[in-house]
C-alpha cells in the first residue's frame, strides 16, 4: 500500500512530515540526537525489525537529516549521525516530549528534559526570538508567509477570518 506523498505541498508542516512523519523516522532520530549511531544500537534501543530499521535509516540519511559514515571496511559497517538539519529536529521532539508528559503520561513523567550541568528537570516552552513572548495558540496564529502563492494567501485569510474574535488580534497587539 503506498502513501500519499507530502513533498510538493506548500504546507512547510507536511512537507517536514514527508521527511520524520513516520513514527520509527522519529524515534530514530530520538536516538540518534541521544548519541546512538551504530544499526546494532538501534535496533537494541527500539525492538526494530532490521528491513524496517534499514529503510528507515535509508530515508533519514536521503532527506538530509542523518549522514552514513564508514567506520569499518572488513565487514563494511556504517554509523548514522546528525547532520545539522538532524540537530534542528531536537526542539522538535522537546515539544513532543513536553506535549506527551502533560497529556498522555497516566504514570508520570518517565522521560524529562534535564538541563546537562546540573541534571535538573526543565520545563520548556517556545518563545518568540525578538520579544521572548511564549507562543501559544491564544496569542499567535499560523499565516501566509511572504513566498505564499496565491491558493496559500485565500486560505490562510478565510482562517483568519473564520477565527472567534478573541483570537484574532492584529501582530502589533499580540506583542503588547
Amino acid at each position: 500500500m503506498h502513501r500519499k506523498s507530502f513533498e510538493k505541498m506548500a504546507c512547510p508542516i507536511a512537507r517536514s512530515l514527508e521527511r520524520v512523519g513516520e513514527w520509527w523516522s522519529m524515534l530514530i532520530m530520538r536516538d540518534a540526537l541521544h548519541g546512538l549511531a551504530r544499526f546494532d544500537e538501534f535496533q537494541a534501543s527500539l525492538g526494530i525489525a532490521p528491513n524496517i530499521l534499514t529503510r528507515r535509516l535509508n530515508s533519514l540519511v536521503d532527506a538530509g537529516l542523518l549522514e552514513r559514515r564508514q567506520y569499518s571496511d572488513h565487514p563494511p559497517r556504517h554509523e548514522y549521525v546528525p547532520t545539522a538539519c538532524g540537530r534542528d529536529f531536537f526542539p522538535v521532539l522537546v515539544t513532543l516530549l513536553t506535549w506527551g508528559n502533560k497529556h498522555f503520561a497516566p504514570d508520570g513523567q518517565r522521560v524529562v528534559i534535564a538541563n546537562r550541568n546540573t541534571g535538573a528537570a526543565v520545563d520548556p516552552v517556545l518563545v518568540e526570538r525578538a520579544t521572548r513572548v511564549p507562543v501559544g495558540e491564544s496569542n499567535y496564529a499560523l499565516a501566509a508567509g511572504p513566498d505564499a502563492n496565491p491558493r496559500t494567501r485565500q486560505r490562510y485569510a478565510a482562517m483568519a477570518e473564520a477565527r472567534p474574535s478573541s483570537h484574532s488580534t492584529s501582530p502589533q497587539s499580540r506583542n503588547k
